[in-house]
């Protein structure tokens, strides 16, 4: 079961074996924000920003063998398996230049967690975008990017999944000291200074 992550470690590993990256997590329900904060983050603090659910899509455009798997789980209403996107993750970390990189909408549950505990990657923190579900809703609905999720019905399923699936992530962090919440529901820039408080002392760490 954990062969292919352990490989894919390996290879992640054997690239800079001196050096782990610096691995950040990014949570936070559908509409909080993240994907934003996250270009505001890479801009001024020079991470590298990966989206398990664009490696996931990029794979599927692909054409690939395994992305016509993930292309039908998804379909499905599947959860595509964790050492598929660990895979993932880690080749698009191995062939970054960076050592520092924000992981966006993953673990996206205990099960995907666990996954990724094995490859001896240990996230810095767990930065949570807390965002109450009016407003997520609100801006869901008002974002009108074309994307055929965008309507209420599969909003609030989308919202089910998040509350049962990774808030229990959030927890297990929560109880390890390494959840940073931010409160989401203010405007974008109010939002990043908050942000920002949580980075500056870090960027200040790595620099030193």
């Amino acid at each position: 079961m954990g062969s292919v992550v352990d490989a894919a470690n390996k290879e992640v590993n054997g690239t800079s074996s001196a050096k782990k990256p610096n691995v950040i997590f990014v949570l936070g329900g559908p509409g909080s924000g993240k994907g934003t904060q996250c270009a505001y983050i890479v801009e001024h603090f020079g991470y590298t920003h990966l989206s398990a659910g664009d490696l996931l899509r990029a794979e599927i455009k692909s054409g690939s063998e395994n992305g016509t798997m993930i292309q039908n789980m998804i379909k499905e209403g599947k959860i595509v398996p964790s050492e598929v996107t660990i895979k993932l993750l880690q080749k698009a970390i191995q062939e970054n230049g960076n050592d520092k990189f924000l992981i966006d909408g993953f673990p996206r549950n205990e099960e995907n967690r666990a996954a990724f505990e094995k490859t001896e990657i240990e996230p810095k923190f767990v930065l949570f975008f807390d965002c109450p579900e009016e407003e997520m809703e609100r801006r869901l609905l008002g974002r009108n990017q074309g994307r055929e999720d965008d309507n209420i019905e599969t909003i609030r399923k989308r919202f089910k999944v998040f509350l049962e699936s990774s808030l229990p992530v959030i927890q297990y962090y929560e109880a390890k000291g390494k959840v940073r919440k931010i409160h989401a529901a203010k405007p974008i820039e109010d939002v990043f200074q908050e942000v920002k408080a949580v980075f500056s002392p870090e960027a200040e760490k790595v620099a030193a």
